[in-house]
């Protein structure tokens, strides 16, 4: 298989991490410099990647396109890239739901090689860290992507040839890490209220096990939500759509958006994300 001339869309602090690695196997590594934010060039130019000046010169370069960006803005993304009539593979990674998902294998079938199915679960390729790229979709295609990642930090594990499979997977993962992270700072905000915090903590602390017991995630947690929410409300989707009731995912989605001021905020503290969370 020859190397891939792979474009990114976009890099964040996932996309950018996550194309740096694909770039040890491919030819090239694009992002396009459009409409993005001075924060993504400086990381692009941190990663090594190389940009172009606009997304028709990307479609029409890579042969490879990885979509990794905010759930709400999966689909526009998909249809916009359709619209090019891109025409190689197309790795749709967010964290969406199956059904969305498959609407995205159809605004692009017409002209793509493939769309495949895909999900992160775990932390940016950064450091010691190792995420999973679950994907789903053509052997062919979910081959391709699998040599891109070869040898890097970021491992890759097919689950299927259907559409949806590694979608899927990504929310029901989400739906539990996510939701519990919030429950930790519900309940921490409720014992800090009367006084009991240090208690609830030492609690906690009994349970190596339990999620409780990270009180320091909660501020992470609270700079997270912006992307969080919107993961729980796909989640939820998907649960509405499998008959299952979807009321806890968007209770806490509705709780995630209390903390969206406080978006990518590395300096915030257990106070200040406890103070934004009770707020009116």
């Amino acid at each position: 298989m020859s190397q891939q001339t792979v474009g990114i869309l976009h890099p964040g602090s996932m996309g950018a991490a996550v194309a740096a690695c694909a770039a040890a196997n491919a030819a090239r590594v694009l992002w396009c410099t459009e409409g993005r934010s001075p924060a993504s060039a400086a990381r692009a130019e941190q990663f090594g990647l190389e940009p172009v000046a606009t997304l028709p010169e990307l479609l029409d370069q890579a042969d490879t396109v990885i979509s990794l960006c905010p759930p709400a803005a999966a689909e526009d993304l998909a249809a916009e890239v359709a619209s090019h009539g891109f025409g190689g593979w197309y790795v749709d990674a967010n964290a969406i739901n199956p059904e969305r998902m498959r609407r995205i294998e159809a605004l692009l079938t017409p002209h793509a090689k493939a769309v495949i199915d895909g999900g992160v679960v775990g932390s940016p390729p950064i450091g010691s860290k190792s995420p999973t790229l679950y994907l789903s979709g053509p052997a062919a295609a979910t081959e391709r992507v699998e040599a891109l990642f070869t040898g890097t930090a970021v491992r890759t594990k097919t689950l299927g040839s259907e559409i949806g499979q590694a979608s899927a997977l990504k929310l029901a993962y989400a739906s539990f890490q996510k939701t519990s992270r919030v429950l930790v700072a519900l309940a921490t905000g409720l014992a800090r209220e009367h006084g009991v915090d240090q208690e609830l903590i030492a609690i906690a602390a009994q349970r190596s096990d339990s999620y409780l017991s990270e009180t320091e995630y909660i501020a992470k947690t609270a700079a997270r939500a912006w992307r969080w929410g919107p993961e729980l409300k796909e989640a939820a989707d998907s649960l509405e759509a499998a008959g299952l009731p979807p009321e806890m995912l968007r209770a806490a989605a509705a709780t995630l958006a209390r903390w969206d001021d406080a978006k990518d905020d590395g300096e915030l503290t257990l106070a200040d994300a406890l103070n934004r969370l009770a707020r009116p």
